[in-house]
């Protein structure tokens, strides 16, 4: 659909020009680490915020602080999917690449589609920079690109150009290409300019001339579009019309995680302690919690991650809401000090943002691999519960829930985003939050020996909960025994007897057994589907989506999405056996249809990928089409 209309650029008159109508756009901004892609793509996901589209992002970028310039290993992306609808993925493949050297366009180019738009940065294309990027011929010039779509635009010079009078050098002006693509981008898509040029001024507040400069260039590129022959249409994707009337902010997993325990906090009444040691992807989540003490938000970085998880743990005996943040190889690390929590039986937050492994593995890529690690991954019999966020707005949710479970019941949580969710971001539904959950705690204040004796019993249950008390240190006639070693039922002394260990041990995992966490909903619109899907965490939005092409092909197909693990919904075998086949997509080698095997023997098809890349939505439409041929067959 096209329609005609007026379009004013910054600082120039009105022009007519043809504007075609689309429903959702896939765009990926790629470059060199030092290009600026993460910033070019993060601004552009903000004006689709700000205009009122349902979007999803996924940025891409190395583990080295600089991989070598130009080379393949150094190329950083940012993809962001906008719609008029609301949407699950950051998309499968982008309609639109912009490449800003020869690396780039090399290791993104298979992934755009024939037909799909190139832009490329002609200043970067040189002999040198093509022999880096392992071209021999310039894919320029050769018939490379002859299946797409391609706009050649020297944006270094264009931005030297429009720079020139800043007093700038040309290697400083030449840094604000990034601007320039993100106005040419702007201009394509009808994007607002007013909220990049506000941010731009702000980010550079204490240099206002690198301020002015980037803004410069935002409108060349802008200008650009409007008088160059070379773009003749523009495209306009209306805000979204599916999304819940209300106050909605782009929010990405970690700062959602971050607001989450900011939240639980003020609803507990409970001081908040965060211990953290930096580790990619989780490190944004200290970054900013850091900026909220006055929340009564408290963050320590500490010197290793045994040191942090021991100071949420601290934190938690003197009575505040412990939490601790890592990636897989910082939560093997804290293994010990979770299963004195356990043993002690404080309440504790542990995030685990997974990432590719195993040891160092992919820093900067994502994966679903550290859940039998979260279950299992301490020594002796140590249940905790285990939660998984879907969506980065969904970490919000989530983390509140785990900190009912962990203030309720008196326990470690571990909740694991991974890297796909931490980084990517999606709109974000503000809360009222006077409606969010009452997680308010109350402290033993006198002794509760059912003896008589005026003593006060750590280890004397809830009938309903089996948690045992919170008292604060130093209140007056509670004095109790505290630590890792084996504790008497009861009264928490220490104990060496064989069947109070028995007992002890069952006690622990009948609490955990007995969280409340609800039934199990599977979404089967028709009613009529034979073929389950079960997924965890972050494979959410793929396999939704693809389960809304499956069923768009007339084929029906269930979903059901697990939010808690551990525990599992106490209704989950009994869904499981209402299908004929149960399929389970995971970002590790089976790990979640292993547990379901093993717990409700059911005959779980496992398809995995571990690739350090997210589930497409094309790839897992055509695993459920093959289950359900096999059902039928």
């Amino acid at each position: 659909m096209s329609s005609t209309g007026t379009s004013t650029s910054p600082g120039r008159t009105e022009r007519t020009e043809r504007t075609e109508r689309l429903e959702r756009v896939v765009i990926r901004f790629a470059g060199d680490s030092g290009d600026g892609m993460q910033l070019t793509g993060d601004r552009f996901t903000s004006a689709a915020a700000a205009f009122g589209n349902d979007l999803a992002t996924l940025p891409s970028f190395p583990a080295e602080i600089r991989a070598p310039q130009g080379s393949i290993a150094g190329v950083s992306s940012f993809q962001v999917h906008f719609a008029d609808y609301d949407i699950l993925t950051a998309g499968d493949r982008p309609d639109v690449l912009v490449a800003m050297n020869p690396a780039a366009l090399k290791a993104n180019l298979a992934d755009l589609p024939p037909g799909g738009t190139v832009i490329v940065n002609t200043d970067e294309f040189t002999p040198r920079n093509l022999t880096r990027a392992g071209y021999v011929a310039d894919p320029l010039e050769d018939g490379t690109l002859t299946s797409f779509q391609v706009h050649q635009v020297a944006m270094a010079t264009l931005t030297r150009g429009a720079l020139a009078d800043t007093g700038l050098s040309k290697k400083d002006a030449g840094r604000a290409k990034n601007m320039f693509a993100l106005g040419l981008l702007s201009w394509m898509y009808h994007r607002p300019t007013g909220g990049t040029e506000r941010f731009l001024r702000q980010k550079f507040g204490r240099k206002p001339e690198i301020a002015e400069a980037n803004i410069l260039a935002f409108r060349a590129g802008w200008n650009y579009g409007e008088t160059t022959e070379a773009f003749a249409v523009t495209f306009e994707v209306a805000p979204a019309t599916t999304l819940t009337p209300g106050t909605y902010r782009q929010i990405t997993g970690n700062t959602a995680l971050a607001y989450g325990i900011v939240a639980a906090g003020a609803r507990s009444g409970l001081p908040v302690l965060l211990g953290s040691y930096p580790i990619t992807p989780a490190s944004d989540i200290l970054h900013e919690l850091s900026r909220h003490k006055n929340f009564g938000v408290t963050t320590v970085q500490a010197e290793d991650e045994i040191a942090a998880v021991g100071a949420a743990l601290g934190a938690s005996y003197g009575g505040a809401l412990g939490v601790t943040t890592t990636s897989g190889p910082g939560l093997a690390l804290k293994s010990e000090t979770i299963g004195l929590a356990v043993m002690t039986e404080l309440p504790l937050l542990v995030i685990d943002v997974q990432r590719g492994g195993p040891s160092t593995g992919l820093p900067t890529k994502t994966e679903q691999a550290d859940l039998l690690q979260a279950m299992f991954g301490r020594n002796g019999e140590s249940p905790v519960p285990v939660l998984a966020p879907a969506t980065p707005a969904d970490c919000f949710d989530t983390l509140l829930d785990a900190a009912r479970i962990a203030l309720t019941y008196r326990t470690p949580v571990l909740l694991l985003s991974d890297g796909h969710i931490a980084n990517g971001s999606e709109p974000w539904l503000v809360p009222d939050a006077s409606q969010l959950p009452d997680l308010s705690v109350e402290f033993t204040s006198e002794p509760n020996a059912p003896d008589g004796s005026g003593r006060f019993w750590g280890y004397l249950r809830d009938p309903h909960t089996l948690a045992r008390p919170w008292a604060v240190p130093g209140t007056p006639g509670l004095e109790h025994r505290i630590g890792g070693l084996e504790k008497a039922d009861g009264t928490g002394d220490i104990s060496y007897d064989a069947d109070n260990h028995d007992r002890m041990v069952r006690l622990r995992q009948a609490k955990i057994d007995g969280i409340t966490v609800p039934d199990a909903v599977p979404d089967d619109p028709s009613g009529r589907a034979k073929v389950l899907v079960v997924g965890w965490g972050s494979s959410y939005g793929p396999i939704g989506a693809a389960a809304r092409r499956v069923r768009g092909a007339g084929h029906p197909v269930a979903h059901l999405h697990l939010r808690h693990l551990n525990p599992l919904p106490a209704n989950l075998g009994e869904v499981l056996s209402h299908y004929e086949r149960v399929v389970v997509p995971e970002l590790n080698l089976g790990q979640l249809a292993l547990l379901l095997r093993a717990k409700y023997l059911v005959d779980a098809i496992s398809y995995t990928k571990v690739a350090g890349l997210p589930f497409g939505a094309e790839e897992l439409q055509g695993v459920f089409t093959d289950a359900i041929e096999g059902v039928r067959t």
